[in-house]
């Protein structure tokens, strides 16, 4: 622990200098002075928070000294929205939810310096520290100090944690490759976020072939039947099968292309709500494999329809929509189940794991589901589904056996 000790001066003032070993027992000894006790104490008090080591940022003599400036440098929100407006290759939409983000929740972080004074984030201060407080802050939200019962900001989930992250990093990055750069290093590398995959049992519902009979059984439209049919039997994203037309089928090869998704439209831009654009993903766009089952119901709904008619529409031949089908379709369907004993409660997304689920059972392997599902990497497939790759234990534990034979016998000498 440091120490105070006062020494009178031959003026009949006072110093107050601060002892302390560096590092612990073992250390050499270190001394700061000051003119008044207060200031003395307050000092201690950090030597002491920082484990016997001068606090970070304090100069000898001199206190702390100010963190200097970078040219260039502007508050962190505005610095994240010159970025966001010069992004190319994305829709008005993704724009505007990046924007959402910062102003939401990448606003919220701030930079403590080295004395402890918290002050405004900016693209140039911001460190290590400020983003894992920033993780600690989105993780337990916000409560109205008036009323615990209120949230003022909600905890948010691992997942948009994660994504929020992954923005700001982009951000960041974007600061170093400027010219001139307005930093030298990432402090997003080395962040500890919370796990994406905690509670994921809760969030993911796989169904056996008779319990997706049972819903399927309880649709009575049968245009929405046909949909159902189709995304669990190709585990294509609502708003991929919902686009498809005509011309994306091959009726030569038994398969259909992925070429575009439903988007939603920036709100209040006097348009439609819903605009055809590119799926999610370069590798969204890929082509499944279909079969004989599937290509017949292809051929029933497109006969009579041009090349650029939708696939699948509702019976007044209009584009479905999510909203629709889920209140309409989807949640009647799965009550009438669960009233006949249905044990769970699946969304329409859990038919697209329900899809993988069943690939797994088959042994397909997850790089072909990965290509199939059009997920932008296999890391992806993995972390969501690598945890149903239970079926392949009894063959792995075949594959090693075989590989290693029968062990040589131990202890024995060659006789010469």
């Amino acid at each position: 622990m440091a120490s105070i000790r006062k020494r009178e001066r031959k003026d009949g003032s006072a110093i107050y200098q601060v002892r302390w070993l560096q590092g612990g027992r073992d250390g050499t000894w270190e001394l700061e002075k000051f003119g008044d006790e207060p200031s003395a104490d307050q000092f201690k008090k950090l030597v002491d928070a920082h484990g016997q080591q001068w606090p970070p940022g304090w100069v000898k003599g001199k206190g702390f000294v100010e963190e200097p400036t970078v040219p260039g440098d502007m508050p962190l929100v505005d610095w994240a929205h010159r970025i966001i407006d010069r992004l190319t290759g994305i829709d008005e939409r993704t724009r505007r939810d990046y924007k959402r983000d910062v102003d939401n929740h990448l606003s919220i972080m701030r930079h403590t310096e080295p004395s402890g004074r918290v002050i405004e984030a900016t693209i140039g201060n911001i460190n290590a520290d400020d983003v894992q407080d920033w993780v600690r802050a989105e993780e337990t939200g916000r409560r109205d100090p008036s009323d615990p019962e209120v949230w003022l900001r909600k905890p948010a989930g691992a997942k948009s944690i994660a994504n929020r992250h992954g923005l700001l990093s982009s951000i960041v990055q974007a600061a170093i490759e400027a010219e001139p750069p307005l930093r030298s290093k990432n402090c997003c590398g080395g962040t500890r976020l919370p796990r994406v995959d905690d509670g994921i049992d809760d969030e993911m519902c796989f169904l056996e072939h008779d319990e997706y009979r049972r819903i399927s059984e309880e649709i009575a439209d049968p245009h929405a039947r046909d949909l159902a049919d189709w995304l669990v039997g190709t585990g294509m994203r609502w708003g991929e099968a919902t686009a498809l037309q005509v011309r994306d089928i091959n009726l030569v090869r038994n398969s259909v292309s992925v070429q575009r998704a439903w988007k939603r439209a920036v709100p209040g831009d006097g348009g439609p709500a819903y605009f055809l654009g590119p799926p999610k993903t370069k590798r969204a766009r890929r082509v499944v494999a279909l079969s004989d089952v599937q290509m017949d119901m292809l051929r029933r709904r497109m006969a009579g329809k041009k090349p650029e008619d939708l696939v699948f529409e509702t019976p007044l031949g209009k584009a479905w929509r999510h909203d629709n089908f889920w209140r309409r379709r989807w949640v009647p369907a799965v009550e009438a189940a669960i009233a006949k004993g249905l044990p769970k409660r699946p969304r329409i997304h859990d038919l697209r794991h329900t899809h993988v689920a069943w690939l797994i059972a088959e042994r397909i392997p997850l790089p072909a589901i990965q290509a199939r599902l059009g997920h932008e990497s296999i890391t992806t497939t993995v972390d969501r589904y690598g945890h149903l790759v239970q079926a392949l234990d009894g063959e792995i534990r075949a594959a090693v056996e075989a590989a290693m034979g029968v062990p040589a016998p131990r202890g024995v000498r060659r006789v010469v």
